[in-house]
């Protein structure tokens, strides 16, 4: 065979990391439901690993979506303390659905709404300004990581006198 012959060349493939966990069953995408903040109270939607989860969280995504005339200031938190009365979404998928059966984050969505207060412990990393009726969207590309019993949450502030809605997605992969 010469040497331009099927032996002699290897395939390489270079595929973004988000696809390739995807393909591992291990990426996966959900939000909050609507929550309601305003009138000084405030609200929060975030990516909580729990405990006994045996994974850790990687942050690959997320937006935040202001169904008001008014901007939101959004603060990033690292590990806060849940506050108010948190609830788990169920707007959560694996973002391979051709997979069967189809794995299930350990990983959870939480959020809680018309709360008071701002979080303890934890870091306020960073802001963000979310315009009226519009979405901010931020790619992460994973390199917030948490281990079990590590949060990522976003802390919507309260606006002045108008209750508002926005809702929080995220996408993100589990590894051990």
């Amino acid at each position: 065979m010469s040497m331009f012959g099927h032996d002699r060349f290897n395939k390489s493939v270079n595929i973004p990391n988000p696809l390739y966990q995807s393909l591992q069953g291990r990426y996966f995408v959900g939000e909050t439901e609507k929550i309601r903040l305003g009138k000084g109270k405030n609200a929060w939607g975030g990516l909580i690993n729990p405990f006994n989860s045996d994974v850790d969280l990687y942050v690959n995504a997320f937006t935040i979506t202001n169904h008001s005339n008014t901007p939101i200031v959004a603060q990033i938190w690292f590990n806060p303390e849940p506050l108010g009365n948190p609830m788990i979404s169920k707007k959560v998928t694996p973002a391979n659905t051709t997979l069967s059966p189809l794995p299930k984050p350990k990983v959870e969505i939480a959020f809680a709404e018309l709360i008071d207060g701002f979080p303890k412990k934890g870091v306020n990393s960073f802001k963000r300004i979310v315009p009226p009726q519009s979405t901010l969207a931020s790619d992460e590309d994973g390199k917030f990581i948490f281990p079990p019993c590590g949060s990522f949450v976003i802390f919507l502030v309260s606006p002045n006198n108008e209750i508002v809605k926005a809702e929080i997605a995220f996408g993100w992969f589990e590894q051990k």
